[in-house]
């Protein structure tokens, strides 16, 4: 089966590179043909108009970027140059502008997620497209995998909500990555939805250290590994205590890479299997993303997670709960929970949930 994966586009975000990988592994190892449909990461230049509207934001004191696209285009390929060789290497893309520029005859099936692509303020599009309104009238299978609305918190207009609820009743079948997805699902759709594992769980970790031993990655620099999204004095506080308190080496494997006041040499992201080796290496590991809270548990690492509250709390809570590691989940004023490092994955529920996920894709496609 010809399958399209329609995802959040690629750039140098691991865990979103990482989800589209697993999740088109996983279709191939099926025996399909699988494409994951990207755009490129080059902004449209703005109008006359828009840039004289933007100057005169500027003026009036308002934090405007006024040659924002212009700046993103000059130095995405510079901070980009260690993380673009793993998605053309290993992601089979069919890249488009738009998915409305995709015809009916290149796929049998599109997959819709993973990722927080049900999250308006996070796709790239109009969000009905997320829910494959480009494809009206086409003969093709329908499929949600682990689509993510990423927060428990309705955040959908109520044009939003009729037009992609119409939508989504087309679908063959529909999952969604949170338990509070089933709910929300449920609630403003109308539409029932299985609770599936993330794409990057279907792989097993001896599928990542292959590709840290095909690149010939180099042992990680320390022993804590910190992956913080969002930097603050509290998780800097809490990274030098947990460092002190287990006598473990801080390091980070990621860059500034979205802070654009840092300097360029400084937001030039390392490459994805660096990234994944520092979960091989790590003793412990300190974070604030969902996908690190993934690995740590593929990799079998103890770990703490600090709540991240704009990125989405609810993806937290459900993968938690899960594995019953709900206590991993803390604030930086806690100071002695994540002392225990007697944390065991229950290896047994992550088969479980594993063959439930596949059972889903296979009963589908």
């Amino acid at each position: 089966m010809r399958i399209g994966i329609l995802t959040l586009p690629l750039h140098t975000n691991y865990g979103g590179i990482l989800q589209a990988y697993a999740l088109q592994t996983v279709l191939e190892r099926m025996g399909h043909e699988v494409v994951v449909i990207d755009t490129p990461n080059v902004k449209p230049m703005p109008s006359y108009l828009t840039l004289c509207k933007r100057f005169v934001k500027k003026a009036l004191g308002q934090k405007v970027g006024v040659f924002a696209e212009h700046y993103h285009n000059t130095t995405y390929p510079i901070i980009s140059q260690y993380t673009q060789p793993f998605i053309d290497k290993y992601i089979h893309r069919k890249v488009v502008n738009f998915p409305e520029e995709l015809q009916e005859s290149e796929f049998d099936a599109i997959v819709v997620g993973s990722d927080q692509i049900w999250r308006p303020k996070y796709y790239y599009s109009k969000v009905e497209n997320a829910y494959l309104a480009f494809t009206e009238g086409w003969d093709i299978k329908r499929v949600a995998y682990a689509a993510s609305f990423g927060t428990d918190e309705w955040e959908y207009t109520p044009e939003q909500t009729k037009t992609c609820g119409e939508l989504l009743k087309k679908f063959d079948a529909v999952s969604v990555r949170e338990e509070s997805g089933v709910q929300l699902s449920k609630d403003y759709f109308g539409v029932n939805a299985k609770h599936v594992l993330d794409p990057t769980m279907l792989l097993d970790k001896e599928d990542y250290i292959h590709l840290i031993e095909t690149a010939g990655t180099p042992k990680s620099k320390g022993t804590l590994l910190n992956y913080i999204l969002d930097e603050t004095t509290e998780k800097r506080a809490l990274i030098e205590q947990i460092a002190k308190d287990k006598k473990l080496i801080p390091f980070r494997v990621n860059s500034k890479v979205e802070d654009r006041t840092a300097p360029l040499e400084e937001r030039i992201q390392p490459p994805v299997e660096e990234w994944l080796r520092g979960f091989y290496d790590a003793e412990f590991v300190v974070t604030d993303s969902f996908h690190a809270c993934v690995f740590s548990i593929l990799f079998d690492k103890p770990f703490v997670v600090v709540g991240n509250k704009e990125r989405g709390m609810a993806r937290f809570k459900s993968l938690l709960k899960i594995f019953g590691l709900k206590d991993r989940l803390i604030n930086c004023a806690e100071k002695n929970e994540y002392l225990n490092n007697n944390i065991t994955i229950n290896k047994n529920k992550l088969q479980e949930e594993k063959e439930i996920s596949f059972k889903f894709l296979l009963g589908v496609l």
